[in-house]
């Protein structure tokens, strides 16, 4: 009997616990659909358009807006789930379908752009302060396009990049890809120039519509290619088409997409079109101090006798000031393969002096002319000779003919 009563008190317990809990839950219900009522409807509304049209971005943009408000109204749990599905997914919406359906000129059909996802591969950036940070606010203003539309702030995306070629261009294009973990989309200018009068104009259209579709940075490399002035006496009357219509392209672009477009020759580009850039960057050839950083990077773990020598180190980095940070890896990558063909151990300091003195002519410079820059470089007589398999005699003789 004792047992019989234990057991229906135990079950009245858990009756009014059940009953306070629906208490609560209904309240909850309450407060969180007023709530949502009120924060939901324009951002629903627009993530449904956004998904029926297969528009990612969109639905990518007001999907983080509407978890924001969601943030602010105390519903953290769901505004968490929301960002995790969405940031996720961002980088990957790009279908298999989508993929394939890239599109094409009408008389090659050809591909007229690449896509390439963001790289898990870490990016060095070595620039001037300055333009690492304006990159870095580049950077954050497209990782936070939702948090800037709920100010009521529409702000254009678009990066203008030039310099010199080698200088990094390229290279800054993946890294904003990578970091804000978005798919870089680069037109094919070899393609995307058509010879059929008319087709190159249609061919700038399906670009722009393309990387509008999905979640993705539109690369325009060499973009004095179709973005040449218009008063150009040498230019036909179909190219100031092609950048008339390059320029509507570019006006109707979505504030929510991302451009990114470099040149090598900014004075050959349109007057108009550097007011369609809200942000334009010179990119410079690196100083002897961002050149300490790219020997750092591009020497690696590569076995040295350079890296932990302050004094070997500032004088490669003086010698290589002014070359462009692709031909330092290119010289670097040389001195390398020069040292494991030739059986060293290690990469040595006058192995690289050799390959910027080569690098620096192309017109079969004599022997003597090496000798006398290896030295003039802190190269001692017998190392010279060690270097060049030549015997020390031969390079004493020369050099007291010279000194």
């Amino acid at each position: 009997m004792e047992r019989k009563y234990a057991i229906q008190e135990h079950f009245i317990a858990i009756l009014e616990r059940f009953s306070l809990f629906l208490e609560h839950f209904s309240y909850f219900c309450c407060v969180i659909s007023q709530k949502r009522t009120q924060v939901m409807y324009s951002e629903v509304l627009r993530i449904i358009e956004g998904g029926m049209s297969r528009d990612t971005k969109k639905v990518f943009s007001y999907s983080k807006l509407l978890a924001e408000k969601l943030q602010k109204d105390g519903d953290s749990k769901m505004s968490k789930m929301i960002v995790d599905t969405v940031e996720r997914r961002y980088a990957s919406t790009v279908t298999l379908d989508e993929l394939s359906a890239t599109p094409v000129d009408q008389e090659s059909r050809l591909s007229i752009v690449d896509m390439y996802p963001p790289t898990d591969v870490s990016i060095s950036l070595v620039l001037q302060p300055t333009l690492e940070s304006r990159i870095d606010g580049f950077i954050k203003m497209i990782m936070h396009q939702s948090e800037l539309l709920s100010k009521g702030v529409e702000v254009r995306c678009s990066l203008m990049l030039y310099g010199v070629p080698g200088c990094g261009k390229t290279t800054i294009a993946k890294y904003i890809s990578q970091k804000a973990r978005l798919p870089l989309v680069v037109a094919r200018f070899d393609a995307l120039v058509s010879s059929l009068l008319g087709s190159t104009a249609k061919n700038i259209r399906k670009v722009f519509e393309y990387a509008e579709k999905r979640p993705c940075i539109l690369f325009l490399d060499e973009f004095d290619a179709i973005a040449k002035a218009r008063n150009d006496v040498h230019e036909m009357g179909e190219l100031k088409r092609v950048i008339n219509s390059l320029i509507q392209n570019i006006d109707n672009f979505p504030s929510q997409s991302v451009l990114i477009a470099a040149t090598n020759h900014p004075e050959l580009l349109d007057k108009a079109i550097w007011r369609r850039f809200n942000t334009v960057l010179e990119i410079g050839l690196p100083n002897p101090e961002t050149t300490e950083k790219l020997l750092d990077i591009f020497v690696g773990d590569f076995p040295n006798t350079i890296l932990d020598d302050n004094k070997k180190k500032h004088k490669l980095a003086q010698l290589l000031s002014g070359k462009s940070p692709s031909a330092i890896e290119t010289i670097i990558n040389n001195a390398k393969a020069q040292s494991v063909l030739e059986g060293d151990s290690v990469l040595k300091y006058e192995s690289i002096l050799i390959e910027i003195f080569e690098f620096d002519r192309h017109d079969g410079e004599s022997e003597e002319m090496l000798i006398d820059y290896l030295y003039d470089n802190g190269i001692s007589q017998s190392e010279i000779a060690e270097t060049l398999k030549l015997s020390l005699r031969k390079i004493k003789t020369h050099l007291k003919k010279t000194n």
